[in-house]
């Protein structure tokens, strides 16, 4: 009869780990039951101790006192036996426990590799912070293949555990590129929190893969340009959407409730983000080149690149789906729909002429 390999991990030298604790257990049982035995031949505990330890441990410096008593030698025997089996027995549990967890990390990181090897079309993620744990889940709810390529050891560890394939590896290195699949992939991410890191990586990717979707995170407003001269396709910085949005909650309360408060606006702008669009609140700012002009003609400038879906008044009105001939007027709050690199863009529009 054959076993299941779950049955037979169960067996006999199953569990390494299981086995040590259970070598040691058993010394110890053997160990004091041999003390107890000597001291009650009448040695003292401190002899009885040491002449143990010195048996099981096979030292052998010589006896304490004199065996020379049949209950003496009969003690001493049993001590041997039991002690040194059970000391081989631990030895092997040990050399076993870190040969099998060798193995298992050697074998991981090839399985790993062969994965990785068979990626096409993936995402690569440059950076495992918190921009990166948040991109790999939302990859990972999706379905989309990705890798993510980290250079802390700890954290590349970490990323394995949560059952990510993760090469450990510096991004800015094109050898680590070559490795996670950058001339296969479809989009590359580099999300570390280091500008000139990210533009690096830029670069490098650019030229390694011409095809390649590069979107970039950007610490300062300034690196924006930087980081789409060496080649990525899209810039996201976080610090200033996350400023736009505490802007929306003060100037635009009850309208960013709504988008950004409901369970169902949420997984609607995942709907959108998945289409390439995505939802804004743009302040129409005193002096721009909107003011005073109809829907229609703001939209005709934009070459449909978004669309005014409402216009939030600054007395507390409420326009949902403006006619084309509504005029904006000075501190409206336009909802515009639109492509998220175009709409950015075109933010010109709505900021006061220079």
């Amino acid at each position: 009869m054959t076993l299941s390999p779950s049955k037979a991990s169960t067996g006999f030298l199953g569990s390494p780990l299981r086995n040590l604790v259970s070598g040691v257990a058993f010394i110890c049982v053997v160990m004091v039951a041999a003390i107890a035995a000597y001291h009650a031949a009448g040695w003292t505990v401190a002899d009885a101790t040491y002449m143990v330890v010195m048996t099981v441990y096979t030292v052998g410096y010589g006896e304490v006192h004199p065996v020379d008593t049949p209950l003496l030698r009969g003690i001493t025997i049993a001590t041997i036996v039991f002690g040194c089996t059970g000391m081989i027995f631990v030895t092997g549990a040990l050399v076993q426990l870190i040969t099998v967890n060798q193995l298992t990390q050697i074998f991981g990181l090839k399985r790993m590799n062969a994965k990785i090897e068979r990626l096409k079309d993936h995402t690569i993620i440059c950076g495992f912070g918190r921009l990166g744990v948040v991109l790999a889940q939302d990859l990972q709810a999706a379905g989309a293949p990705f890798v993510v390529l980290e250079r802390d050891t700890a954290i590349a560890e970490s990323a394995r555990h949560m059952g990510y394939l993760c090469l450990q590896g510096d991004a800015t290195d094109e050898e680590a590129l070559h490795t996670a699949g950058i001339d296969r992939a479809h989009t590359l991410a580099t999300v570390l929190p280091n500008d000139a890191a990210n533009v690096f990586i830029t670069l490098s990717a650019r030229s390694l893969n011409p095809k390649l979707d590069i979107i970039s995170r950007g610490e300062l407003p300034s690196t924006e340009r930087k980081l789409l001269q060496a080649g990525a396709n899209h810039v996201v910085l976080p610090t200033h959407i996350g400023a736009e949005r505490i802007a929306e909650m003060i100037l635009y309360r009850d309208t960013a409730r709504f988008l950004r408060g409901s369970k169902q606006m949420r997984e609607f702008e995942a709907v959108l983000h998945a289409l390439t669009l995505e939802i804004e609140v743009m302040p129409a700012s005193p002096e721009s080149r909107v003011i005073g002009q109809t829907i229609a003609a703001v939209e005709r400038e934009a070459e449909g690149a978004f669309f005014i879906v409402q216009i939030d008044r600054r007395n507390g009105e409420t326009i949902t789906g403006p006619g084309p001939d509504v005029r904006i007027e000075t501190g409206d709050g336009l909802v515009i729909l639109g492509r998220g690199a175009k709409t950015r863009s075109l933010s010109s529009l709505f900021t006061p002429n220079s």
